[in-house]
């Protein structure tokens, strides 16, 4: 059977000399100094309802981004135009924009030395960041995928009949970066994923979804669509008969898919943007305890899975081409490190902890790598057993925290506690705190980590928050 044709991204193109080729002519044409970036990447997306192709997409596409710096003023630009000419107005067009910019004195490349040597600086393939078995299956496999996924969610019970779809996902990327200071580097990722989503009716009529997947850098990796379909339709079966419950304070779990939220809103309090800002309740705060000593932070761009594959925020390098490393954040509930750019270390008075984040144009930002709650010894059926009265938090919905004043208001769905046990669904709640004290409040850590993004935790009990419900 003829297999599906490699990617657009397997050319010749030679990606990172033309960024430096880039960084070459802005440099000539009056830089003092200068940023390039390239990417190529290609994506299949289909996604099957009721066992019909609902959609599909396939795409490929290339860019180019440049920073360009005239002393302390900066300018950026990107084009999908990789002509001579379309270089040429790139190029142009960073400088228009750095010539009518304000002079910022935190503004610039990093320092040469920060770079490390060439010699010791890891690869893609050290990392283990691309697998060609992505490519592995024709067009149909795919689609069949998609369709053994959402079968066996309607199969799993008479009263799934119904469907958002089932999903197959792949793609392949390379980037390039070079500067001025002499860095030049690039690298390739995979990616191949699975979903289902169905939708459960129960006694009284009322509809219920949920969903599940599985991602990851290569294609034997991934769970079986069975599997996934099975685990969603188990899903969606325990969220029937869900109602609201009285308003209270009870200890609350949040399970793993919940739980890596939290985590992902610490990584923003963290960050160096909201820290010199002033826009954080970190702020100021290094060295003392800002959490429960149960918790330590990690934030590793370096993380090879257990799998054997790299994470999924694994990198050789960061969005400035400094060397991606493993900065500990909060270790045993003590705030460590702030996560930063060049720019924003340089505003603190502090060094870069290599986490720059860019696209193709603008400065770059602060980003995290592959970030996780450490583990703890408890299994998820142990820390929801000790709890007499409490909510198991399976859905969170809206965005309610405010960084500033460490104020949380989420939405919820999930399963109330009662004697140690699961019992009936939960819907149309609100669950609320303070983040500084609900980190403070986390009694229990489970031993259930497992990266399904860059972003993961554990099963977390945090006593204290309550709940808004009737």
């Amino acid at each position: 059977m003829r297999k599906t044709a490699p990617p657009p991204n397997e050319t010749t193109l030679n990606l990172e000399s033309l960024a430096a080729d880039v960084v070459s002519l802005a440099l000539k044409a009056g830089a003092s100094d200068a940023e390039a970036v390239a990417r190529e990447g290609d994506e299949f997306s289909v996604n099957v309802r009721m066992g019909q192709v609902e959609t599909l997409k396939e795409s490929g596409s290339r860019g180019l981004g440049l920073r360009v710096f005239l002393g302390l003023r900066s300018g950026s630009a990107s084009t999908s135009d990789l002509t001579a000419e379309g270089i040429r107005q790139l190029v142009d067009g960073a400088l228009a924009l750095a010539r009518v910019t304000e002079e910022d004195p935190y503004a610039g490349l990093p320092e040469p030395g920060e770079f490390g040597a060439a010699a010791t600086r890891m690869t893609d393939d050290d990392l283990r960041l691309y697998f060609d078995d992505v490519y592995s299956l024709t067009g149909a496999e795919r689609i069949e995928w998609a369709r053994r996924a959402e079968s066996a969610a309607l199969a799993a019970d008479p009263r799934i009949a119904n469907s958002d779809g089932g999903s197959f996902d792949a793609a392949t990327g390379r980037k390039a970066l070079a500067n001025s200071r002499g860095f030049v580097g690039g690298y390739r990722t995979s990616y191949a994923g699975v979903a289902a989503a169905p939708l459960a009716k129960d006694t009284g009529g009322k509809m219920q979804r949920d969903g599940w997947w599985s991602g990851a850098r290569r294609l034997a990796l991934l769970e079986s669509p069975e599997a996934v379909g099975a685990e969603a339709a188990r899903r969606t079966l325990r969220r029937l008969g869900a109602r609201r419950i009285p308003t209270q304070r009870v200890p609350i779990v949040f399970a793993p898919e919940t739980a890596r939220t939290l985590i992902g809103s610490v990584f923003e309090a963290a960050s160096g943007d909201a820290i010199w800002r002033g826009a954080s309740f970190l702020a100021g705060k290094l060295g003392e305890t800002i959490a429960a000593s149960a918790l330590t932070i990690v934030d590793d761009n370096i993380l090879l899975l257990p799998t054997g594959a790299g994470g999924f925020g694994t990198s050789p390098f960061d969005g400035e081409g400094l060397p991606s490393q493993r900065t500990l954040v909060v270790e045993k509930g003590v705030l460590r490190s702030y996560l930063l750019n060049t720019y924003t270390a340089r505003k603190l008075g502090l060094k870069s902890t290599h986490n720059a984040a860019r696209g193709l144009a603008g400065a770059p930002g602060v980003g995290c790598g592959n970030l996780f709650l450490e583990p703890g010894k408890s299994s998820p059926d142990a820390i929801v057993g000790e709890i007499e009265a409490g909510l198991y938090v399976t859905g969170l919905m809206g965005f309610g925290t405010n960084l500033v004043t460490g104020d949380y208001s989420r939405g919820a769905t999930g399963l109330w506690i009662e004697n140690g046990q699961l019992t009936h669904a939960v819907e149309e709640i609100t669950i609320a705190g303070n983040l500084a004290e609900m980190l403070r409040n986390v009694t229990a850590v489970g031993n259930d980590l497992e990266f399904r993004a860059s972003v993961a935790s554990p099963t977390l009990r945090i006593d204290g928050m309550t709940i808004a419900g009737e």
